[in-house]
């Protein structure tokens, strides 16, 4: 591992030569984080490739997100131009869960809500109270190695999510603009506004994603789970194109708006209870 700009945050085989020890990578310098490396434990979490292309993903990107077939982009969340972001079906919803593939089904990370108390998913099954809770979730690597970091504070009526690394280092925020009408989303670098997210309809769910010159980077869109899944279940299901290599941070947020619109907007009900 060189310290090239390019390579993606995360956790690595620590270069100093220490065994079995993995070493955080921010993007742009080795830190002094270090976890211990279970080597057998992490080639477990590793998920089972399928022989072949999923036809089910494959017509959920090209048939209902409307997304060209395209090379792949090497097989890892910050790489891949397509991220395919189905949620867990569940009857009743106590825990955020999500799987992300790629555009042919294989799986390269999932997202998963962390740090609730057994008070807290008691309180989910019994009110609507959910607007009003923190929630934190982890996007990690198909090894199961955290990548981001999701942070959603207790909100009232606007939505705020604080991104960060798994270390701590702040990487942006993704702050609720409006609440009537076509909701947007400021993406904020250090107090600068480096991105927005535009919704295309009232309901919240295709997204636009623009950088500061409101050149469209990316888009999110919704894509239908299936008529008992809508009617029975809480799972939603997405689809993010992003359409040429983002530099960081930018391309941080962006991995994470696809989790934030979720978050963000479905659990609560626009801000309304």
């Amino acid at each position: 591992m060189t310290t090239q700009s390019n390579t993606p945050a995360g956790w690595y085989p620590d270069p100093h030569g220490a065994p079995q020890t993995l070493r955080y990578w921010d993007g742009a310098q080795w830190t002094e984080h270090t976890n211990a490396s279970q080597p057998q434990a992490a080639a477990q979490q590793v998920p089972q490739q399928p022989a072949g292309p999923d036809p089910r993903v494959q017509r959920q990107v090209q048939q209902q997100a409307g997304v060209a077939p395209s090379g792949s982009g090497g097989g890892s969340l910050f790489t891949e131009p397509v991220l395919v972001v189905n949620q867990k079906a569940k009857l009743i919803e106590l825990t955020n869960e999500y799987k992300v593939m790629d555009q042919n089904g294989n799986q390269i990370g999932s997202v998963t809500e962390v740090g609730q108390s057994t008070l807290k998913k008691v309180a989910r099954f019994v009110s609507s109270l959910d607007q009003f809770m923190t929630h934190r979730l982890e996007i990690r690597d198909s090894y199961g190695q955290p990548q981001l970091v999701l942070t959603r504070p207790a909100k009232f009526l606007k939505s705020r999510v604080i991104v960060s690394r798994p270390d701590g280092t702040p990487v942006g925020e993704i702050v609720q603009q409006n609440m009537i009408g076509k909701i947007n989303f400021a993406m904020n670098v250090n107090g600068q506004q480096v991105g927005a997210i535009k919704a295309e309809n009232w309901r919240a769910w295709n997204f636009a994603i623009v950088d500061h010159a409101e050149n469209e980077v990316a888009r999110i869109t919704k894509t239908w789970e299936g008529l008992a899944k809508t009617m029975f279940t809480t799972a939603d299901n997405y689809v993010l194109q992003i359409h040429y290599q983002l530099p960081e941070p930018l391309l941080s947020l962006v991995v994470a708006t696809a989790l934030t619109v979720d978050t963000a907007l479905k659990q609560d009900s626009r801000g309304l209870g």
